[in-house]
């Protein structure tokens, strides 16, 4: 038997560099995926629609002035003022590193002569660590509700703590942002409040 008939046929150089070619391509797409775009605004379906129909109990022994801090519902969101509702819990590191701009928020003209509301949605958290939370850092929000098991935060398409939605004086959302705020973002957001739209 000759040689040539027991050898197995030669395969080209180029297919085993299809595998290769096929990962670098599926990389490409990936990447381009992860660093377009800005990461913050991600697309809700609730935009432009009335903010979901929760109600969610007081934040208790939360007292702000010497008066307990109320909830907030649905009505209250939609009272003819621009609300701005950011989403926290006392176990989050970047709930700490947004809060100074939301004390900043609530420290500006708009919203201490009621012309924006700035209010907080606790996402599973226990009572007493989001006072402590509140009281070491402060509280700039004039209500917070409580969302104990996470339920209304998946009515509102949470995905994560923090997270920070703008509602119209309709009841609508405007916007999502998603991730700790920054100065910038802060300041947008306080913007758009006060224009209403």
């Amino acid at each position: 038997m000759s040689e040539a008939a027991t050898s197995p046929p030669r395969r080209s150089p180029w297919l085993y560099a299809i595998p290769l070619l096929i990962f670098a391509a599926l990389a490409a797409v990936f990447a381009k995926g992860l660093f377009s775009g800005d990461a913050s605004k991600v697309p809700s379906a609730l935009i432009g629609k009335p903010a979901p129909a929760i109600t969610l109990p007081p934040l208790e022994g939360l007292q702000r002035d010497g008066q307990p801090v109320p909830t907030f519902d649905m009505a209250g969101l939609a009272k003819g003022k621009a609300t701005i509702v950011n989403v926290f819990a006392s176990w989050c590191a970047p709930c700490r590193v947004e809060h100074p701009f939301l004390v900043a928020m609530a420290d500006s003209a708009a919203v201490k002569q009621g012309k924006v509301a700035l209010v907080g949605f606790n996402y599973k958290d226990e009572a007493e660590n989001a006072r402590r939370f509140l009281g070491a850092l402060g509280n700039p929000y004039s209500a917070v509700g409580v969302d104990r098991n996470g339920r209304a935060a998946i009515e509102w398409g949470v995905y994560g703590v923090p997270e920070t939605f703008l509602i119209g004086p309709d009841g609508r959302i405007l916007e999502k942002h998603v991730g700790p705020l920054d100065g910038t973002a802060a300041s947008r957001l306080l913007a758009r409040a006060q224009k209403g739209s």
